[in-house]
């Protein structure tokens, strides 16, 4: 275990290269986290590395940093082109995170220090990545393997740092013989960093396969942040009940701001988004069976605040994780096993966290919920929980307090009274019996086939035309349920008594926003993509045909 006698305020007392701090401060990094003020001092000093730390913790951080700052020493005395650090990760996602961060660490010295990442095409797309020898590579353990064995790179004469992100990931995503061949690559002395959320039997393996005499870094922590930064809330119902809380919640504006909400199962995400619909409330559907290019931009543009609602299912993570050898079933299954929501995507200023389905384990729990509150920001969390889900709800409680060292209770109930909102119960069930099995099914094979033709013009045409990417929306409606029109707006008779002041207060707030006219607004009137929605044509009572409207 590292001692924790030497400590840092600043990351300008850790002797850092100034280049490296002017990225620091650029990123308004005010002092390092526990994980980063060990981490780099160790890995600054030339030892391996065991971090365990909770996800939103700075890991990432912990070995970028030192990376940049050795191969900036390093190239004082020897600037001959080399690959000098490789950064394997489960997923493409945090492949993509972790080649911005590195990025961003090094955008002073940008010239000096070459990021690849090669997890975003196959071999052909990413080999000319590595034909200019950039200093730090990024990808899978499959992706980088298939490169050495086509001898796009070579490591063996080269290589300093190795490092293993999500470490108790990568066997469960079946990269273990992968891994076992990828390390035959590499050179017999190098120092290497495993950076892990849990320490599990994995790990541990990975740990004898890939460290030599590693110093652990096991910080005393609980794996989500304190009460003060972390609201969790239950609310206990019926099963039938989830869709008339998250319809009035949603709609009586008492959840704001951006908000992740998670299901078990992709079938219950395209369900949810349908019954959204109905009351005019726009949301995204997240999972693994889009096309790459699909999710990387709907979790951009939800990053810059284009839309406030995502439906998650994060089934693929958890069908695997802690399973050493995939099923017959897994390795077979249409889904991207490169994928996974809860831990492989870099969400950013998530407010909220609504488990509408409660997850089956208590790790699913967390790394759900560490979704929120990362960094100094604080966040809440909202599970809807059932008479089924009443095992999982106290061995969750039961972990969370003795991490926290509670002695009152983790989950806090919240304050709602089901009887003030029966008058919604009717526009509930109404909406729910126009999203039938068939129209899930529809929906969801409308919205791959979109995301497929998005997904070619996000790889090619866009490339070319940035500003037409803003064109594709992801949470347009599908409208395979019947949609009707008076189900938009919420009558003033249905509104609590005890709300009433508060949704009067946002009515004058929002009557006072200037409308946008001009050219921009007919633009968006104009626009077939944004406007456009089919009406069948109908008769009046002298039976001559009408033309539909457009809206």
């Amino acid at each position: 275990m590292a001692d924790e006698e030497e400590q840092f305020s600043s990351f300008s007392d850790m002797g850092l290269d100034d280049r490296i701090t002017r990225a620091i401060s650029r990123l308004n990094w005010s002092k390092p986290t526990p994980i980063q003020e060990k981490g780099i001092t160790l890995a600054l000093e030339g030892k391996d590395i065991l971090a365990r730390a909770k996800t939103g913790s700075g890991k990432t951080a912990a070995y970028a940093v030192p990376i940049i700052q050795k191969i900036l020493q390093d190239k004082q005395n020897n600037n001959e082109l080399a690959i000098r650090a490789l950064v394997l990760v489960p997923t493409k996602e945090l492949s993509q995170q972790a080649s911005r961060n590195l990025k961003e660490l090094s955008c002073y010295c940008s010239r000096e220090i070459r990021v690849a990442d090669v997890a975003q095409g196959n071999l052909a797309n990413t080999k000319p990545l590595l034909m200019n020898i950039p200093d730090i590579v990024i990808g899978t353990p499959s992706g980088i393997l298939g490169h050495l064995q086509a001898k796009n790179l070579t490591l063996k004469n080269s290589l300093q740092m190795l490092v293993v992100d999500e470490a108790d990931l990568v066997f469960s995503y079946g990269y273990e013989n992968d891994l076992k061949l990828l390390l035959s690559h590499l050179p017999k002395i190098y120092q290497a960093f495993l950076m892990s959320a849990t320490l599990t039997d994995d790990v541990k393996s990975l740990k004898k396969m890939v460290l030599h005499n590693p110093v652990t870094l096991k910080l005393n922590e609980s794996q989500l942040p304190e009460k003060d930064r972390l609201m969790q809330y239950l609310i206990r119902c019926e099963p039938d009940d989830k869709f008339l809380l998250i319809y009035t919640l949603l709609k009586l504006n008492l959840v704001q701001g951006k908000t992740l909400l998670f299901v078990n199962g992709i079938d219950r995400c395209y369900r949810l988004k349908l019954f959204l619909e109905q009351f005019s409330i726009k949301s995204c559907v997240l999972n693994s069976e889009l096309p790459h290019n699909s999710r990387l931009h709907i979790v951009d543009e939800f990053n810059r605040g284009v839309y406030d609602y995502i439906i998650a299912s994060d089934e693929t993570v958890f069908e695997t994780v802690g399973t050493l050898h995939p099923t017959k079933k897994s390795k077979k299954s249409k889904k991207d096993k490169e994928y996974g929501v809860s831990r492989g995507i870099d969400f950013q200023g998530v407010e909220n966290v609504i488990n509408f389905d409660f997850p089956t384990t208590v790790d699913a729990y967390i790394h759900r919920v560490g979704r929120t509150a990362r960094g100094d920001n604080s966040g809440t969390a909202l599970s809807f929980t059932t008479y089924h889900d009443n095992t999982v709800v106290k061995k969750a409680e039961e972990q969370l307090a003795k991490e926290l060292g509670e002695e009152s209770e983790v989950f806090k109930p919240y304050q709602f009274k089901m009887e003030e909102i029966e008058g919604f119960r009717y526009r509930a069930k109404d909406a729910l019996r126009a999203v039938t099995k068939s129209a899930v099914k529809e929906a969801r094979l409308k919205e791959i086939k979109r995301e497929i033709i998005n997904s070619e013009k996000l790889k090619a045409y866009f490339e070319d035309n940035p500003r037409d990417l803003q064109v594709l929306r992801h949470d347009k409606e599908l409208h395979p349920a019947r949609v009707q029109a008076h189900m938009k707006n919420v009558p003033d008779y249905l509104v609590p008594a005890t709300l009433k002041p508060t949704m009067a207060k946002r009515k004058r707030k929002n009557k006072h926003i200037p409308f946008k006219s001009g050219s921009a607004n007919k633009k968006a009137k104009s626009d077939p993509l944004k406007t456009f929605k089919y009406t069948k044509d109908r008769q009046d009572k002298k039976g001559h045909r009408k033309k539909g409207k457009s809206k």
